[in-house]
């Protein structure tokens, strides 16, 4: 589609906020989402919206300063803190972790000495991500969070292959810390949220307490009404990955203009050198055929569109889940905050508006399972698969139908998250998809590798999981 000159972006921007303003209180009743707020940035301008409540609990309208976490999100702020380091020539990408912290250990040693930073900023590190281990609310907790590492297992070879890494973050932010020689969340507010001016913005509950602040929400029984989170927010040593910033939609909007502008902030300060703003948008993995991004770069996710390139990160938490979307190329950007249901429905319909509209891009359909596909091999997916959040299981029944069974273990297990049952069809060749939606998303997954006796030896979706030692 042919490029919106300035009055038409402008004159459409307009008709984009008008919509969201009418249909977003309804999406949510329809999409059982408790709450959200969304700001669109074209060009200079901006809109905003929010509708419904903070939390069922209280019945506190979500209005467009409320905090809203951003879970994952997260991710690219850590990024554009490391390549800040970069930038200034104190941190070098491609050399090992260990130049920068000694310490840095896990099971694997020779995996350990190999692990480059570029390697943790684009997922490819290889060793077992969703460690959440609680190392206290001191301003030591990253420092202790190495330590929790030593014991974690290395999945495969450093760059072998992309898979989704919370931990790798940790280690990211304990990176900065140390080069800044202070703690994360004051490197995060010094040198991102002060020169972007993102006054609504916290870091902990304790900043948030003096905000309209949203609430997650859960179904501990599938089909149950969604209920207010026990806990706010996962541990302070998380934080890098994503474990308890909030901010308010407009907020991340300015973080996204920064990356529109060339790594200008709004009074032209240099936040991040051009050229890195570009790097950071470039190819460095590509992933599996699971409905997700095309390819992940340094902190961002890469969206091969109808229409263009997309680039953007999700971001979910306890109850909460985000999403942001640029399209560079078009100067826009769309950010989209939620406390729980079915919120990638919202996504969908708001993000499928707000880039078509304004940018010229076409979201893809969601993928639906032919309930009658069949799958090939089926010996090749039996077995159960393994990580430190959950034990899957892929059985076959007596009329050769897949079905997996995922057992949520450690964190997840102990915040009630519901198991997940589901028949599996044929997508294209090894990928699969499940019949029954999960919150409200049939999402592909791949089964890859083998073990040596004709068996996958991991389970993707977005991490791969190692299939089980018998």
């Amino acid at each position: 589609m042919q490029k919106l000159d300035g009055s038409e972006q402008l004159n459409k921007l307009a008709e984009v906020g008008a919509w969201l303003r009418r249909r977003l209180p309804d999406l949510l009743i329809e999409s059982q989402v408790p709450g959200a707020a969304v700001a669109v940035q074209a060009g200079d301008e901006w809109v905003e919206s929010a509708a419904g409540v903070l939390s069922t609990a209280t019945g506190v309208d979500a209005t467009a300063d409320s905090l809203f976490q951003i879970g994952s999100i997260t991710k690219v702020m850590t990024a554009t803190l490391v390549m800040q380091l970069a930038d200034e020539g104190r941190l070098d990408l491609d050399a090992p972790v260990r130049a920068v912290l000694p310490e840095f250990r896990i099971a694997d040693e020779k995996a350990a000495r190999g692990i480059t930073t570029r390697h943790l900023l684009s997922h490819v590190a290889g060793f077992e991500g969703d460690i959440f281990t609680d190392t206290g609310k001191g301003d030591d907790c990253l420092e202790k969070y190495l330590g929790v590492l030593r014991d974690v297992p290395q999945l495969f070879e450093p760059g072998a292959m992309f898979s989704y890494n919370n931990a790798g973050y940790c280690v990211l932010g304990r990176i900065v810390e140390v080069l800044r020689e202070e703690p994360f969340d004051v490197c995060a507010r010094r040198h991102l949220f002060a020169p972007l001016g993102m006054s609504h913005t916290a870091s902990d509950p304790y900043e948030a307490i003096v905000h309209r602040t949203a609430v997650g929400h859960i179904g501990t029984v599938p089909g149950a009404p969604l209920e207010p989170t026990p806990v706010w927010a996962l541990a302070r040593s998380n934080a890098p990955a994503g474990s308890m910033l909030a901010m308010r939609a407009r907020d991340l909007l300015a973080f996204a203009r920064m990356h529109l502008a060339g790594g200008r902030g709004p009074d032209g300060v240099t936040v991040l050198g051009p050229e890195t703003v570009q790097a950071m948008q470039q190819p460095q993995v590509t992933l599996p055929d699971i409905d997700q991004g095309a390819a992940w770069g340094l902190g961002w996710e890469l969206f091969d569109l109808s229409g263009g390139t997309v680039i953007g990160h999700d971001g979910n938490t306890i109850g909460q889940s985000a999403f942001l979307r640029l399209v560079p190329e078009r100067d826009v950007a769309v950010a989209i905050v939620t406390n729980g249901g079915l919120s990638r429905r919202v996504y969908t319909e708001i993000a499928g508006r707000v880039l078509g509209e304004l940018a010229g891009v076409g979201l893809p359909a969601s993928p639906v399972p032919d309930v009658g596909a069949p799958v090939a091999e089926t010996s090749r997916y039996v077995g159960t698969y393994t990580s430190s959040t959950a034990e899957t299981t892929v059985s076959r029944d007596t009329a050769g139908r897949l079905w997996l069974e995922r057992a949520p273990r450690g964190a997840i297990a102990e915040l009630d998250e519901a198991p997940y049952r589901t028949e599996l069809v044929g997508r294209r060749g090894d990928t699969l998809i499940p019949v029954e939606p999960e919150r409200g998303v049939h999402a592909p997954l791949a089964f890859l590798g083998d073990d040596g006796q004709g068996h996958a030896l991991y389970l993707h979706t977005g991490r791969a999981e190692r299939r089980a030692q018998r």
